[in-house]
């Protein structure tokens, strides 16, 4: 190869430099469009849109400040529910947008009932005391230096589903079941700090206590607690979301999202329950007979598709994937079935992940629709044998009183025009 002749490099420079300029002046369109439009879809920029984009090079690395942004081209948001006060309110996670099994951070449904508090991490503590040996204060910095362990696990509301008990009211699935989302949950078991206290002979449930303005407190079984109960402080690869709990959250895989405490502050062990406002006058179900049963914890097997579902249209006839999610709070998803005949017969879907215990499962299922009006459900089956009920199973056992744990089957009517709508059957 010859040397660079003198010429050879001031053309070099000159190119190099036409080259930055078109760069900078694209970047600088971008950042100027970007100041000026700050408000695209929550969690996005918004910039200009080039007619070609190998025309004119694209915006700098590290522009977002170094946390990166979704495409202003995606839309999907919670969803708020009507509720008087936004401190004591909740949102929905768009099932239906969801890609894949894990829901993002910033869609996973809320339930709030003191608003969302601002903590310093480096001033909370959790203390565990009570029925134990050695009462001791736990720093994040103490617990992150434990030994800690990952797992995904569901969350879902135990009024998820509330509006269906009498008649169907839900418009999407988002308003029908857009109170449940899976995290990938990172923490210390609740076991490793048992040991370093030590657990009481009659040590039998635990007082978890959180450190937002309603001070939220639910009791726990000492053996859910000593079995699988982890203190997060991580969700999705990063540092737990604010509205999730940040800096530290009660994880029960399973349970009722409500005794999940956010922004735990304190663990109470004792012989007995407490008997708390919210395990009293609220999060009990009302059976037919009008006795409130307490405690009933687990969430049972349910399942929902997402494609196709209401508000939905269906373009014409033809090939289509029916899709959705099935969970358990008693262990792994088993199977999934999907009847086209309002449950008279049902065929076996496809699972498309593997099924982890109390974890959400994705199902599919290659349908054919002939353009005819026809009802679509889903119903899953746990590893105990347990099949979710249809409605005609669930009333007779439950009545119309109850406002939490309704898992009956979900019906969406698909109409001759292709309308999705959600109907009791």
């Amino acid at each position: 190869m010859r040397p660079n002749a003198p010429g050879d490099w001031d053309r070099r420079k000159l190119l190099f430099a036409g080259a930055a300029a078109t760069a900078a002046s694209g970047l600088g369109a971008g950042r100027a469009y970007a100041a000026a439009n700050a408000k695209g879809p929550p969690g996005s920029v918004l910039y200009d849109v080039p007619e070609d984009s190998t025309k004119v090079m694209g915006r700098g690395v590290h522009e977002d400040g170094g946390y990166g942004t979704r495409s202003q081209f995606e839309t999907e948001v919670r969803v708020k529910a009507d509720n008087p006060s936004d401190v004591t309110s909740w949102t929905f996670t768009p099932l239906a947008s969801t890609i894949g099994n894990l829901t993002p951070s910033g869609l996973h449904f809320e339930r709030h009932h003191g608003g969302i508090p601002v903590i310093d991490p480096a001033r909370h503590e959790l203390f565990l005391h009570g029925l134990v040996d050695v009462p001791k204060k736990f720093a994040l910095a103490d617990l992150k230096s434990l030994p800690s362990i990952t797992r995904k696990y569901f969350i879902e509301c135990s009024g998820n589903t509330l509006s269906e008990w009498s008649k169907p009211k839900g418009t999407s699935v988002q308003f029908t079941h857009g109170l449940l989302s899976t995290s990938e949950w990172t923490g210390v078991p609740f076991a490793t700090l048992a040991r370093a206290v030590g657990l009481k002979e009659t040590s039998a449930w635990v007082l978890a206590e959180g450190g937002d303005a309603a001070v939220m407190t639910r009791s726990i079984p000492i053996e859910k607690m000593l079995s699988d109960a982890l203190i997060v402080y991580g969700q999705n690869g990063e540092a737990l979301r604010p509205e999730q709990g940040y800096p530290l959250r009660l994880v029960l895989p399973g349970y009722e999202g409500n005794t999940q405490i956010k922004w735990l502050r304190r663990l109470q062990v004792s012989d007995r329950p407490f008997m708390t406002r919210e395990e009293t006058s609220a999060y009990t179900d009302l059976m037919k007979d009008g006795r409130a049963k307490l405690y009933t914890l687990a969430m049972d097997a349910k399942s929902v598709i997402t494609f196709p579902s209401g508000e939905m249209m269906l373009p014409k006839p033809g090939h289509y994937m029916i899709q959705g999610f099935a969970w358990t709070g008693r262990g792994r998803v088993q199977a999934v079935d999907i009847s086209l005949d309002k449950g008279k017969t049902w065929l076996p879907a496809r699972i498309d992940n593997v099924p982890e215990p109390m974890c959400t499962v994705r199902f599919s299922f290659p349908w054919h629709w002939d353009g005819g009006p026809v009802v679509l459900q889903s119903r899953c089956i746990d590893e105990t044998g347990y099949v979710q009920p249809t409605r005609d199973q669930l009333i007779p056992l439950r009545g119309e009183n109850a406002i939490y744990h309704y898992n009956a089957i979900q019906s969406w009517a698909i109409a001759a025009d292709g309308s999705v709508k959600n109907v009791h059957v």
